[in-house]
Parts: C-alpha cells; sequence; structure tokens
C-alpha cells in the first residue's frame, strides 16, 4: 500500500534538489510543447515552484494514501499518474492557451482523491462522500472566484487552478474507461 505513494513522494522530492535549472528543463512549457518537447506535458507535474511546494504535494499524496487506503498494484498507480498527468496538461494545453507554463502535481492529486473516494462513496461511505462533496466545491469555488491569495503566497506563484479541474474530469474519464468504480481494477498485459 505504501510503496508506490513513497515512490511518488521520494521522486517529486529528488526533483525539487535538481533546483531551478532542472525545473526550467521539465517543467510544462506550453511553447516547448509547441516546439517538439513532447515531455513536458507529462514531467511538469513532478516539479515544482520550491521545496516547499513539492512538500505540500508530497504531504497530499500522504493524506491521499490515508483517506483512500486501497492496496493497488503499482502498475495501477502507474497508470493512474500518466492517464491524469497526461490527461491534465493536455485539458491544460487545449482548453488554456494563456496557461505559458504550469509545474506541480495538484491537478493529479486531485483526480486521484476522485479515484480513491468514489468505490468507498458508492459503498455508502459518508465520510468519503463529505470528503468527495468538499473537493468538487473546493473547485467549483476556484473555477468561480480563483485561488485564495494565501495559496499563491504561500507557493510563490499562480494556482492554475484549471489543473484542478481538469485533474479530476480526468479521474472521472479513467474510472469510466478502466470501469474503476465498477470492479476492482487490475493490470494485465493480456486480454
Amino acid at each position: 500500500m505504501w510503496l508506490p505513494p513513497l515512490a511518488v513522494i521520494i521522486f517529486i522530492g529528488l526533483l525539487a534538489l535538481g533546483g531551478e535549472p532542472l525545473r526550467d528543463a521539465l517543467r510544462y512549457e506550453r511553447a516547448d510543447i509547441i516546439g517538439g518537447e513532447y515531455w513536458r506535458l507529462l514531467s511538469g507535474n513532478f516539479v515544482h515552484l520550491s521545496p516547499w511546494h513539492a512538500f505540500l504535494n508530497g504531504l497530499g499524496v500522504l493524506v491521499l494514501v490515508l483517506l483512500c487506503p486501497e492496496t493497488l498494484p503499482w502498475q495501477v498507480w502507474l497508470r493512474r499518474l500518466l492517464f491524469l498527468s497526461m490527461g491534465m496538461t493536455l485539458g491544460l494545453f487545449f482548453l488554456v492557451p494563456d496557461a505559458q507554463a504550469y509545474v506541480g502535481l495538484s491537478g493529479v492529486i486531485h483526480g486521484l482523491f476522485v479515484l480513491g473516494l468514489m468505490p468507498q462513496v458508492l459503498k455508502k461511505d459518508l465520510i468519503a462522500l463529505g470528503c468527495l462533496l468538499y473537493l468538487l466545491g473546493k473547485i467549483g469555488y476556484e473555477m468561480f472566484a480563483g485561488a485564495p491569495v494565501s495559496d499563491e503566497a504561500a507557493l510563490g506563484g499562480k494556482v492554475l487552478v484549471e489543473s484542478h479541474l481538469f485533474g479530476t474530469l480526468s479521474a472521472f474519464l479513467y474510472g469510466f474507461i478502466f470501469r474503476t468504480y465498477t470492479r476492482v481494477e487490475t493490470f494485465s498485459l493480456r486480454k
């Protein structure tokens, strides 16, 4: 249960140690993606504005595991990370062309929360339902009013709230494609 999320936390921590040069080489940068640097669609999710930003996203992954303790194989974790990362950044790329740069895992974390909470909600877990409603309400508020100024001050940059929306929408799409909410999700290389 702990190994895949711990690997994510360690990975973003190690990338944070690379500082500004590594962040600049890996962040979502619209102009560079248009120029053919397609890896930035994925890698921008794993670099952060600062070590504090990386710590907060790592803490988000920890809270995810505590609220959604479902044990998943590492392959499912990897598939979810890749799908949500690409869904979120493709949403930014095609639907928010003014977003020139992005870093951080928060959009993906929002999607991971949906994937973790929905099976519990379907089992009539009221705490999970409350958490999911809070998450959806938070996204609705952010889309209407923007991110709290205190969040942006703490992170040292603008919060791109659309990333939270696209991460969440990607999770619902993922759940539909992989039938996450109707059966136990598995990983198989054969049909």
